[in-house]
């Protein structure tokens, strides 16, 4: 019997060593997100594109490219879908960097993340659980309750913020939304929908991996009524 105890407690024992070094390998890669440089010259390509865009607005687009980036981390290197064109823009320009790419990647998340174009809440429910789970964590990374949003996370607000001409523009209140181009070029989407199974019959994406939040309701208003939406 004490054989059998020991072999229980050395079992829990190597299973909580793996849980705190996996816990302390993604915070540290976390981290090195948060604070990673971006090799020089790659905001001018930006400018290049969006010729408006000041200095300050093109750093605020490579802070939303990390958040995205540590979405995908956080939610375990799953599927995540890119919610912002500009965010997009920059994410594609990083990638032809191809030496800067690929060591950020095996350090980031110890693989080659490939490049998905980015999307919004549609007929396609695999890309609409990518553009869930980006905004769960993308509220959490800031620290906004993605059940009861009060506001928007940045990568889902960027681009409505810097007036994206063709940007994707997400609002917190749903009843102010109507689905048509707006003065900036671009169409308003309501966040709501992400957490909402009235859109498309399924909340796949949203919270942990079985498509539901911590609570356990996946349609209860979500990343709030505020957050939108790759790998």
């Amino acid at each position: 019997m004490s054989t059998l105890i020991l072999f229980i407690f050395l079992s829990f024992f190597a299973i909580a060593v793996v849980v705190l070094w996996s816990r302390n390998s993604k915070m540290k890669r976390a981290e090195y997100i948060r604070t990673y440089m971006f090799p020089p010259g790659l905001l001018d390509k930006l400018a290049a594109r969006y010729p408006a865009l000041q200095l300050k607005d093109r750093q605020l687009v490579a802070r939303a490219l990390r958040q995205f980036f540590i979405a995908y981390l956080r939610s375990g290197m799953k599927f995540v879908s890119m919610p912002s064109q500009v965010v997009d823009d920059l994410w594609h320009e990083f990638i032809l960097y191809t030496r800067h790419y690929d060591a950020f990647c095996r350090k980031a998340f110890g693989r080659f993340m490939h490049h998905t174009p980015a999307v919004v809440l549609g007929a396609r429910r695999d890309s609409n659980a990518g553009l869930r789970r980006a905004c769960w964590y993308c509220c959490l990374e800031e620290n906004i309750n993605p059940k009861k949003a009060t506001r928007l996370p940045l990568l889902f607000a960027i681009d409505a913020k810097l007036s994206i001409a063709n940007g994707f523009h997400y609002v917190l209140d749903c009843k102010s939304v109507k689905r048509k181009g707006q003065d900036s070029g671009g169409t308003v989407y309501c966040g709501g929908d992400m957490s909402s199974s009235k859109f498309d019959g399924s909340i796949e994406g949203f919270g942990d991996s079985s498509g539901v939040d911590a609570g356990g309701s996946g349609d209860s208003g979500g990343c709030g009524g505020g957050c939108g939406g790759g790998d």
